[in-house]
């Protein structure tokens, strides 16, 4: 467990600094997908498997959002890579802090930290994502349904934005 918690981790930071050193949207929002699913591999390891398929899906439809408004208002005919030189050296730049701050936080660091929450408590009657899904639904269920409401606002936005002139995505067939 312990070896795959460190996966997900490894990837996440890697995710991170793809998305940090990388101009083109193209690229960027590749990573961002990278660190979304790692992140919620974290959390299906620490023990919230449904609200980390929830955050995963949410995300992933505001990312498609995002990815639809930032490819159409930057179209590059050749955009840059992670292979090219510049972002290589911000890559690497970027590495080098990520191991700086970990060397510096290395001393209060212990695998054995990593308990899931289902067996911190040997006599519960719910697991730990159940009593999410309950307080999620209950005071945030608000926030929830506006989430969905400005999610697909900002969809039909995007989609008015991109349009043009007389031709886009809203066209009359």
């Amino acid at each position: 467990m312990s070896f795959i918690m460190f996966l997900f981790l490894f990837c996440f930071i890697l995710g991170v600094v793809a998305v940090a050193s990388n101009p083109s949207p193209y690229f960027a929002a590749l990573a961002l997908v990278l660190v979304a699913t790692m992140g919620c591999g974290v959390l299906v390891g620490h023990g919230g498997p449904f609200l980390s398929l929830v955050l995963l899906l949410i995300y992933l439809g505001g990312m498609l959002v995002v990815f639809a408004y930032s490819a159409a208002l930057a179209a590059e005919p050749y955009p840059e890579s992670w292979i090219s030189l510049s972002i290589g050296a911000y890559m690497m730049g970027y590495v080098v802090v990520v191991l700086f701050v970990v060397g510096l936080l290395w001393d209060g660091w212990y695998e054995f930290s990593w308990i899931p929450v289902d067996e911190l408590d040997d006599y519960s009657v719910l697991r730990g994502d159940a009593e999410g899904v309950a307080w999620m639904y209950l005071p945030g269920g608000y926030m929830l349904i506006i989430s969905a409401w400005v999610l697909l606002l900002t969809l039909f936005v995007v989609l008015e934005l991109t349009r043009g002139l007389s031709r886009g995505a809203l066209r009359a067939v």
